[in-house]
């Protein structure tokens, strides 16, 4: 402990004169100090102004204002179209003139038996179109006792693969009126269509 005393009274006893020595100079540093540095003229730079400017906005108000009809447009009779959604009905295929007939059998003709009421004419397959294919499909079904069709399945076809698909959706839509016995309608199973694709030149 006495050594740390010791150290600590011969240090504190340095840094006194030390210190009071920078002072010193520095003031003297101060008073020698040129006083002309202050004196000369400082060069102003020149003040920048931006002039005001209103940005002004154009509108074009040439606008020729429509005069409402005096009678609204007459209505136009659309025919009832029944489109079928399918990929096939986009036909890209080359202008040609194509005829599908619709042929049934096994239909009765009794007041009491069951009738067509609508037939829609298949789509013609693009890809058969395009290649100039012709033929036909015989598809049988069950007409229910709403008149609608069921189980729809390609027995004969020609060519094989090519015009089932679209046979099938069409007979689909059919509507019949259905086979009315003792006043209660009834299902009639072995119900046959054919469909029949050509092309005209």
């Amino acid at each position: 402990m006495n050594r740390n005393i010791v150290r600590l009274i011969i240090g504190a006893l340095f840094a006194v004169p030390v210190a009071g020595g920078l002072f010193f100079i520095m003031q003297y540093l101060i008073a020698t100090a040129d006083p002309k540095i202050d004196d000369q003229e400082r060069t102003k730079l020149a003040d920048i102004h931006m002039p005001e400017r209103e940005i002004e906005t154009k509108i074009d108000e040439k606008v020729e204002k429509v005069d409402d009809p005096e009678e609204p447009p007459p209505d136009l009779d659309t025919p009832d179209v029944d489109m079928d959604m399918d990929m096939e009905a986009v036909n890209i295929a080359p202008q040609t003139q194509v005829d599908i007939s619709i042929e049934s059998s096994g239909m009765a003709t009794g007041d009491g038996e069951y009738l067509p009421i609508v037939k829609v004419a298949p789509i013609y397959p693009r890809r058969a179109q395009s290649r100039g294919i012709s033929g036909y499909c015989i598809v049988e079904y069950t007409v229910t006792t709403s008149g609608a069709i069921r189980d729809p399945q390609p027995v004969d076809c020609q060519p094989s693969g090519v015009f089932d698909s679209a046979s099938v959706k069409a007979a689909l839509k059919f509507k019949y009126k259905p086979r009315i016995i003792d006043g209660e309608a009834i299902e009639v199973p072995g119900v046959q269509n054919k469909f029949t694709y050509e092309l005209e030149d």
